[in-house]
């Protein structure tokens, strides 16, 4: 029998996650949901404990740790359900966090994924890097959202709580609707993690479904779970796999200037880390890019097989020079018009 609503959650050695918020995601996904735990290889007590202290929990076992993406297209494969909720395990939900966005999503065919606000479980008032109030990206890659640009983290005063289009919705929690992820062909495995959210909601996108963000939904999430902001693997994992996303999803007539001002920006970035003292990132961007033109011919193989074209609210501007250079730090202070298509108000 087909389950309306699947709560998964992706777990690598997480415990302590599990133990401290599997229970309140049970409480408050009672009669709406059905919570499933996917585990990737484990090699903590994270299968002893969900058997023993969560038997109403689904248990699937991935034979291997295939990083987010492939561990979540191997668990969703086996369920059968009309929506997935992809949620990690170091979030606390709150009270009616899934009615108001299934309710959304159903009202419109259009709408293929959604996420809630998400905040900082340890400063509840602020919102949380991973997601905040909705993602977008600009013109050469650089994501960041609404409530967050770069480092700089807004003060939740309600400021966000509507309902808005978005260009990318966080994998901390993603709604998605089954029968499309499934169209889109899934989490492109070849990411492991980080960037991967972004890239499946552009092919969403490319291929004529919106992206919404849900104020009426909120969670708290501690983020950085698996790796720590300042890590050089991250640092690998986001620029190899952002300039994949970038060859995959382009228009054909924006490819030239959008590569070649990210090896400049890139190289900026670099030269910042050695100088700085982070010659692990230093490497970490140099490695980034030959991982990518190594396997350049695997993703140009992949690009044929996808629409392009411009799609909405992709920021037709610059985010790092707005920010950096010209000092725009939060959201409201962007100029609308250089959103391509429109937004929601």
């Amino acid at each position: 029998m087909k389950t309306k609503v699947a709560v998964v959650i992706l777990n690598w050695n997480g415990s302590k996650f599990l133990e401290q918020f599997l229970p309140n995601v049970l409480e408050y996904s009672k009669n709406e949901a059905t919570v499933y735990v996917a585990d990737n290889a484990s090699t903590d007590n994270s299968v002893a404990l969900l058997q023993e202290k969560f038997p109403e929990v689904k248990l699937i076992i991935n034979a291997q740790n295939g990083g987010f993406a492939t561990g979540y297209n191997q668990a969703l494969s086996q369920i059968d359900a009309e929506y997935y909720v992809l949620l990690n395990s170091d979030i606390e939900v709150t009270p009616n966090w899934i009615s108001p966005i299934i309710h959304l999503m159903e009202e419109d065919p259009s709408i293929a994924a959604c996420q809630p606000k998400i905040l900082s479980y340890f400063n509840k008032t602020q919102f949380e890097y991973a997601g905040a109030a909705g993602g977008f990206i600009d013109h050469f890659g650089y994501p960041f959202c609404r409530g967050r640009i770069f480092d700089t983290l807004e003060t939740d005063f309600g400021q966000y709580d509507d309902i808005n289009e978005v260009f990318w919705a966080t994998g901390a929690c993603l709604f998605v609707k089954a029968k499309v992820y499934w169209e889109a062909g899934g989490l492109d495995d070849d990411f492991f993690a980080h960037m991967e959210e972004i890239d499946f909601c552009w092919r969403l996108k490319n291929l004529g479904y919106r992206i919404m963000y849900c104020g009426h939904s909120y969670i708290y999430h501690i983020g950085g779970g698996t790796l720590p902001k300042s890590s050089a693997r991250k640092t690998y994992l986001n620029i190899r796999n952002n300039l994949t996303m970038l060859y995959k999803n382009v228009p054909q007539n924006q490819l030239f200037i959008v590569f070649m001002a990210r090896f400049f920006l890139d190289g900026i970035a670099a030269i910042k880390f050695m100088i700085s003292g982070g010659v692990k990132d230093f490497w970490a961007v140099t490695r980034a890019h030959a991982s990518f033109w190594r396997t350049f011919k695997h993703t140009q193989e992949k690009r044929k097989k996808l629409r392009h074209h411009l799609v909405s609210c992709l920021y037709q501007g610059n985010i790092v020079s707005d920010y950096y250079l010209v000092g725009k730090k939060f959201f409201s202070e962007l100029k609308t018009n250089k959103f391509s298509g429109e937004m929601m108000q």
